[in-house]
């Protein structure tokens, strides 16, 4: 992180801090804070700007020192945070002096005495870094409801998996100049994008919704009243030598359904309906062939 990087960001840390402060007890310095002073922070952050960072990130960009700037959408958003508009605005508001400059000036100049060799090892170490956030395409709302499952594919190595964080969002480092990864979720179809470095800037990607969960899930959380209909309605939906799995809390077991016992199973209207969540399932020829879902 440059200099004048890391003078904002810090200010802008301090300042974070002093807002909290004014509403709740906590440490002065951020980088102390703990487990109920972040939780209190995420909630406050949240009833303000309607937004969180994960504790993840916190340790990351709070209690250490970080590498780099947070991305822009967090930098705004902590900016709004403390009473700005955005994160230029509150740069605009604290300017970087000469004065700041010159007490950097002297940890800037062996910059200028590396030799050739140092430059041409470092743009060869450059990492380029990838950063994509998931919106459903019909309802154009970041999808936040539950992880999506993030598998980079690898040139002559095995693929790398990786879930969305809170904000349904999924960064990646690689030399590489593309990155091909294949990105899956319970409520929406499955898809392999593929982009570029040069075409990458914080991309929003789209994921159509996957009818068939989505019908199960209306299935198991709606009010359905014509039971009759529910029942013909799903046995069109489900393949008739179905696999369906049943997972249980803590890995304590699984229980094989028939289509017909899972029929059974959502078509008596009992408050345990409501509890039912799709974990995972696969289509052959417009049928459900294979369903995996828990009880919460």
């Amino acid at each position: 992180m440059n200099p004048e990087h890391s003078y904002h960001f810090n200010l802008l840390k301090q300042t974070v801090a002093t807002t909290f402060l004014q509403h709740y007890s906590a440490p002065n310095a951020i980088e102390e804070w703990k487990g109920e002073d972040i939780v209190a922070f995420q909630e406050d952050l949240f009833s303000k700007v309607k937004a969180k960072v994960s504790e993840k990130w916190f340790y990351t960009y709070f209690k250490n020192e970080p590498e780099k700037l947070p991305r822009i959408d967090m930098l705004n958003l902590l900016s709004l945070y403390v009473g700005f508009n955005n994160w230029h605005a509150f740069k605009e508001a604290h300017v970087f002096s000469n004065s700041t400059k010159k007490k950097n000036k002297k940890q800037l100049y062996w910059l200028t005495a590396l030799p050739i060799i140092m430059l041409i090892f470092y743009s060869k170490s450059l990492k380029n870094e990838f950063h994509f956030c998931f919106v459903d395409e019909i309802k154009n709302e970041a999808i936040t409801r539950i992880p999506l499952d993030i598998k980079v594919l690898q040139n002559g190595e095995s693929p790398l998996h990786f879930k969305t964080d809170s904000l349904g969002c999924f960064e990646f480092t690689t030399k590489e100049k593309t990155i091909t990864f294949v990105v899956q979720s319970p409520y929406h179809k499955t898809d392999t994008i593929v982009r570029s470095i040069d075409s990458n800037k914080n991309q929003t990607v789209k994921l159509a919704p996957d009818d068939y969960a989505l019908m199960l899930h209306y299935y198991t959380n709606g009010n359905i009243k014509d039971w009759s209909t529910h029942k013909t309605q799903l046995n069109n939906l489900i393949a008739d030598n179905a696999k369906i799995y049943q997972l249980f809390a803590n890995n304590i077991g699984i229980e094989l359904y028939t289509k017909d016992k899972f029929i059974r199973t959502l078509t008596i209207p009992t408050s345990s309906l409501k509890s039912i969540e799709i974990l995972d399932k696969r289509l052959v020829n417009g049928k459900i062939v294979m369903l995996k879902f828990i009880v919460k």
